[in-house]
């Protein structure tokens, strides 16, 4: 059952995200000096975590966009990987991002968004080995903060928290998982 609601979530995504793109990209292009796309890398996380989060962003106008991104090395929250501790996990993440209150050059935003991580979690204890299933969903809000200079290089921080909906996953760690960030980005 679990499987099918998040197929058919996925799909709806995929289909939403395709029609925004062929239907409402010519608004987007008809703005003169506007970019209309934005790729970007998590700075924080790889520095702190070692986790790698690329993203992309296709903006619908100057105030939307549905964004993309690719989480390697994923962890739950901020959990270490010290002693017998490993994370083996990777995620995708679809959002759609809101900006508001500010200027062209900055703005607020929030982003409610989709994360199904897929992967597993090691751990050893007194010599016995521990293995927890991270294949979950989660459904999350996040904000944050952003800076444009020159409508070609975007960063600033946000952070986000969401609820995932596997028992094993909240039975090790917890139902709610928050992270933060520092995006760094270039638009085009």
């Amino acid at each position: 059952m679990k499987k099918s609601i998040f197929g058919f979530l996925a799909i709806f995504l995929i289909s939403f995200s395709i029609y925004a793109q062929t239907d409402m990209q010519p608004a987007v292009k008809m703005e003169k000096d506007h970019s209309t796309g934005e790729i970007k890398l998590n700075f924080l996380n790889t520095i702190i975590l070692g986790s790698i989060e690329l993203g992309y962003e296709q903006f619908l106008s100057r105030e939307q966009s549905i964004g993309v991104e690719l989480h390697l090395n994923d962890r739950f929250g901020y959990n270490s990987q010290k002693g017998n501790r490993d994370f083996d996990a990777s995620s995708v993440l679809v959002s759609y991002n809101f900006y508001f209150d500010g200027n062209q050059d900055a703005k607020l935003y929030l982003f409610p968004f989709f994360k199904y991580r897929f992967g597993e979690f090691t751990e050893a204890i007194d010599g016995i080995t521990t293995v927890t299933n991270l294949n979950s969903g989660y459904l999350g809000l996040g904000a944050g903060y952003k800076w444009v200079f020159n409508d070609k290089f975007a960063f600033g921080p946000y952070a986000n928290i969401a609820r995932g909906f596997s028992s094993e996953v909240n039975d090790r760690f917890s139902a709610v998982e928050f992270k933060a960030g520092f995006s760094v980005g270039f638009r085009f």
